[in-house]
């Protein structure tokens, strides 16, 4: 079984920061593992649904892997719901400041004001409202199912978070959650619950400090939970092409 799986950093940060693509800790490892088969990732930092969209028609590489694909994982849509003060193309233009030290203040400045900021603006607007992540998510699986219809899909409700670079507001899950599970039930792709598997983890903070990013214990959760979900898809699609 070959995994193929565009997400954001929750697919390769570890309890104590970011790790190489081939962790076998990492859940999209422990899953192909459980498997049988093999993990490819392609995912950054802040991805969210529209990157995943960008990586798919843009990245050769990525291009390169469908033929080999058996499931696209589309872990993304976390990202989409945290709260965003600064529009996407200024928060992400921060990079290019320059001199480096107005770069550099640049950003102290803003992560000195995201907390407050997002508890003062409600949690909104968030990274990527609602129908952009639906929007872009349906466009990833209609061209992959164009270009190569033997590969199923699956996804994921959007991850909870107890963050205080957020001061723990997380006011657009909700809807996001809801978009994302009335898209994937027309578009007939699964998804794995989220939440439901690592929510006690993050809220007990036995993940990573940041209390964003997952311990071991939640890759492993997540990781085996998305092997069953795929095993799930594949004997249904057995059972469909069944005569």
């Amino acid at each position: 079984m070959r995994l193929l799986v565009l997400g954001d950093s929750l697919t390769f940060h570890g309890p104590q920061g970011p790790l190489p693509a081939d962790h076998p800790k990492l859940w999209p490892n422990v899953a192909a593992s459980a498997l049988g088969g093999h993990a490819e990732l392609a995912a950054g930092f802040g991805w969210t649904a529209r990157d995943a969209w960008w990586a798919l028609t843009g990245d050769p590489r990525v291009w390169s892997l469908l033929p080999r694909t058996d499931v696209l994982v589309l872990a993304v849509g976390h990202m989409d719901t945290l709260p965003s003060p600064l529009p996407t193309f200024l928060r992400h233009g921060l990079r290019y400041l320059r001199p480096d030290g107005l770069r550099r203040r640049a950003r102290r400045a803003y992560r000195a004001l995201l907390p407050g900021l997002s508890r003062l603006l409600g949690g909104y607007p968030v990274a990527l409202p609602p129908h952009l992540t639906v929007r872009y998510l349906d466009s990833c699986v209609r061209s992959v199912r164009a270009l190569e219809p033997g590969i199923r899909a699956v996804g994921m409700t959007p991850a909870v978070h107890r963050s205080p670079v957020y001061a723990n507001v997380h006011t657009g899950r909700p809807a996001a959650e809801r978009a994302v599970r009335a898209w994937a039930s027309g578009a007939d792709v699964p998804l794995l619950d989220v939440p439901s598997l690592v929510g006690d983890h993050v809220r007990s903070r036995r993940g990573n400090p940041d209390g964003m990013h997952w311990g071991w214990e939640g890759h492993m959760l997540v990781g085996e939970a998305m092997a069953d979900l795929i095993r799930s898809v594949a004997v249904d699609r057995a059972d469909r092409a069944a005569p």
